[in-house]
């Protein structure tokens, strides 16, 4: 899906430089905050189903702890590299000051296609990977979440087999697990959630009505598809939605339910009545009012970024546009709601699952929406203000924001020893 190629973990390490100049930071605190503090590579075994023994690569990046556990998601995919890895796990750094919740970044993936895998396949590499990083997880140590192409299934093997080592049940250890072990109400909807909250306050900075705009989305698993729901339900009219196979595109609206029904049914959304086929860079340059990237990094880039005819763009996905495109967006008038506050919905309902986990108190899902929707309007309100302080674009006012906290924490902690 990707249009071309940039190691994200050098756009991530541009993003925090140009923070870092703007909040005058000395040079060893820049030092501190470019790198990980740990990076954990694990090669393991995994017994296929036929017999055969299969090694893979996995990574567990965390790279600040200063403000709490590391946090951050694992994914299951081909292209997972250790740059991408340390990419996001910046990125969750930041994601989780901006939002002001008391965790650190991390983050973790396995290089493999986990469509080509069995059931009995994947929980076996689940179970192996989660022992292989047990080293340094832990409730009040490094607590991982779901991501691209995991679930709460995965999180729930997760959960057992590090419980298993320790004897006893440890629920807080994962967050994005089942409700029946431990799992928080509202965690399945939080991204999208916290997707819809900044896009409808967006909105209203730009004077723009949701009943009269359109929302192309690109990516259509958890976070896309109940995002465009969501949107919906505010009053967008979705116009164009895709998945991994391509997209689907019609002017007058996409009934989201018809589509979620059509995807279930076929697998993918390729040929629903009612609608012309586009590829998922097609869908990126399509006539619509937002654009949510809920998919893969690296979707806006220099060569394609001038064709865009949104004008807002709301990061749903990690990443999803370069700093060239970026500048380019930026010069047409297009307003980016960033990643690291736009899809900080999801690690701040895994935050509310940690503490009632901790607490063994669980709290109803009007009251975590409710918290949800308090934090990220907050977030976005002081994303904003910041912005205009410093006569800035928003991912720069989140970055200064979010960076900013991290290096007063590590300021006043100080250097051990």
């Amino acid at each position: 899906m990707a249009i071309e190629v940039m190691n994200p973990f050098e756009v991530a390490i541009a993003q925090f430089d140009e923070a870092a100049e703007r909040l005058g930071l000395s040079q060893s605190m820049r030092a501190i905050l470019r790198k990980p503090k740990r990076e954990l590579i694990v090669n393991f075994p995994v017994r296929r189903d036929n017999g055969d023994i299969e090694m893979f690569t996995g990574y567990r990046v965390q790279h600040n702890i200063t403000r709490g556990p590391a946090k951050g998601g694992i994914r299951f995919s081909p292209e997972v590299s250790l740059d991408e890895v340390r990419a996001l796990a910046m990125w969750m750094t930041w994601k989780c000051a901006v939002v002001g919740i008391p965790f650190g970044g991390a983050k973790g993936g396995v290089i493999c296609d986990p469509h080509t895998m069995s059931r009995n396949e994947l929980e076996r590499m689940s179970r192996r990977y989660a022992t292989e990083i047990s080293i340094i997880m832990g409730p009040n140590s490094d607590i991982p979440a779901p991501d691209m192409n995991t679930n709460p299934q995965v999180m729930a093997w997760m959960m057992d087999t590090f419980s298993m080592h320790q004897g006893y049940s440890v629920p807080a250890v994962i967050t994005g697990k089942p409700l029946a072990i431990g799992g928080s109400e509202g965690r399945l909807e939080a991204t999208a959630r916290g997707v819809q909250v900044v896009t409808r306050e967006a909105l209203k900075d730009l004077n723009m009505l949701p009943d009269r705009c359109s929302v192309a989305i690109q990516g259509f698993g958890n976070v896309g598809s109940v995002t465009a729901r969501l949107l919906a339900e505010l009053g967008c009219k979705i116009v164009a939605v895709s998945d991994i196979k391509g997209g689907i595109y019609n002017p007058s609206g996409i009934d989201v339910h018809l589509a979620l029904r059509y995807s279930k049914e076929h697998g993918n959304l390729s040929g629903m009545p009612g609608t012309e086929r586009v590829t998922n860079a097609e869908l990126l340059e399509l006539p619509c009012d937002i654009l949510i990237p809920a998919a893969l990094e690296n979707q806006l880039v220099g060569r394609n970024a001038a064709r865009v005819k949104a004008r807002l763009v709301v990061e749903a996905a990690n990443g999803p546009t370069t700093p060239d495109a970026e500048a380019i967006l930026y010069d047409k008038g297009v307003t980016i709601v960033p990643d690291i506050l736009a899809n900080a919905g999801g690690v701040t309902v895994s935050y509310f699952e940690w503490v009632q986990d901790l607490q063994r108190f669980f709290w109803a899902e009007h009251e975590i929406n409710d918290r949800l929707e308090t934090i990220m309007t907050r977030s976005y309100n002081a994303m904003r203000h910041k912005a205009r302080e410093q006569q800035t674009n928003l991912r720069m006012g989140a970055y200064l924001l979010a960076v900013a906290r991290v290096a007063e924490a590590t300021e006043l902690r100080g250097v051990y020893p």
